[in-house]
């Protein structure tokens, strides 16, 4: 099978339902803005973080996989293979939050990006997902997306930034302090 078809060369693409869109369509820009994010997260994991925190990464990994499927399938599209964002998916993020931020000294000035590799790469995709999610509240303007989606991305860029402190705290490091 080869890799390109040529069908992009006019300038759209396809979605899971079967339409065509322009290449630079609100739902193609943030299932696209996900798979960016995605991929930092790869770089990320590319750094070696601890287990812990690599054990986390590979697990949103295939949760964005999911999420990009979720953005390219219109929720009125025939969908049975499309695994739809839900809140069980929300809450293990939470959990995951409160369980880190247990087990970190409590954080009492803003920090900049950065300390270990994995943990900066960690911040970077902090930052993905926050764009993430800025394109897809535009969509939301002109299309209907699964109740959970905006939910799932406002908590991830939360989680990434509590487990880039977390990561961290793992190897005997600290949050790198902003000194105005």
């Amino acid at each position: 099978m080869k890799i390109y078809t040529k069908t992009g060369d006019d300038g759209t693409t396809s979605l899971f339902s079967g339409g065509r869109v322009p290449k630079h369509h609100l739902r193609v820009e943030s299932y696209g803005t996900i798979d960016e994010l995605n991929s930092t997260l790869g770089l990320a994991r590319a750094q070696q973080p601890t287990a812990g925190t690599d054990a986390y990464l590979a697990r949103i990994q295939h949760q964005l996989f999911n999420l990009g499927a979720d953005l390219a399938t219109p929720l009125d599209a025939p969908n049975s293979y499309v695994v739809r964002m839900d809140a069980a998916t929300v809450a293990w993020l939470e959990q995951g939050i409160d369980q880190m931020t247990g087990e970190l000294p409590p954080l009492t000035y803003f920090i900049l990006p950065g300390g270990t590799a994995a943990a900066a790469a960690i911040h970077m995709g902090r930052t993905v997902c926050r764009r993430a999610e800025r394109v897809i509240t535009a969509l939301v303007e002109h299309e209907p997306i699964g109740d959970q989606v905006l939910p799932y991305v406002n908590r991830l860029s939360d989680f990434l930034f509590t487990l880039a402190r977390w990561e961290n705290h793992q190897v005997g490091g600290t949050d790198v302090r902003w000194t105005p």
